[in-house]
């Protein structure tokens, strides 16, 4: 079915589809949200859903529609405040939150200009996708440095919600939406010394992988069938 090659393009987000082949929920239980648009069951996206009946063939150019950043608050902690041997989560500085933005806002950008089925463009229009999106409760797992303090080890130097919508540029409806949490963390979930330098690879290494395979799932977009 046509619409089910393009939930997987725009919805999976890799390389393929998951193991099952993906499918709009249907009948009465279906899930739907405030706007529309119906759950995705057997996506590789953790969640998905998609508008029905989606025909993508006209589109030919992408527009970034930006980015939301959104930190979690971590209750009870500052810059100043003693970190207890229990504390698990740390807020992220100012400079740090704009330089996540900027990191996450290159590679996002370098990865779309790198698409073989779109070119990007700055204007609407009929043949236009909008792509936006949006990162969530982010917080670090990463205690600040401090002098004399002992070494730490992580896995896991962080965790984010991504959210990703694709939409059409001239209504703004929303053709497809698609959200999971991940934590940027080391292959083989191997122990690091923490660090700004190991910290901020694991982070890029998380925006670029989602990037890329935002990429590649628009540009399989070319091999649905007209």
């Amino acid at each position: 079915m046509k619409r089910i090659a393009v939930v997987c393009a725009l919805l999976s987000v890799t390389l393929a589809c998951a193991d099952t082949e993906p499918a709009l929920q249907e009948g009465r239980d279906a899930e739907t949200t405030f706007d529309g648009l119906v759950r995705v069951n057997n996506s590789a996206f953790k969640r998905a859903w998609a508008a029905p009946d989606v025909d993508v063939s006209k589109y030919t150019k992408i527009m970034p529609g930006g980015a939301e950043f959104e930190f979690r608050a971590v209750r009870g902690s500052t810059s100043t405040t003693r970190i207890s041997s229990n504390q698990r989560e740390f807020p992220i500085s100012e400079a740090n939150q704009q330089k996540l933005k900027d990191v996450v806002g290159e590679i996002f950008d370098e990865e779309l200009a790198k698409s073989t089925r779109f070119t990007i463009t700055d204007e609407p229009g009929p043949d236009v996708l909008i792509v936006r999106g949006a990162m969530l409760d982010i917080v670090s797992l990463v205690p600040p440095e401090r002098a004399g303090r002992n070494e730490v080890y992580l896995s896991r130097v962080g965790e984010i919600t991504l959210v990703l919508e694709v939409a059409d540029s001239m209504s703004g409806e929303t053709l497809a939406r698609a959200a999971e949490r991940r934590a940027a963390e080391r292959p083989g979930n191997q122990g690091v010394r923490a660090s700004s330098v190991t910290s901020w690879q694991e982070v890029r290494r998380l925006a670029r992988s989602w990037a890329v395979k935002l990429r590649e799932g628009l540009d399989a977009l070319q091999g649905v069938p007209q």
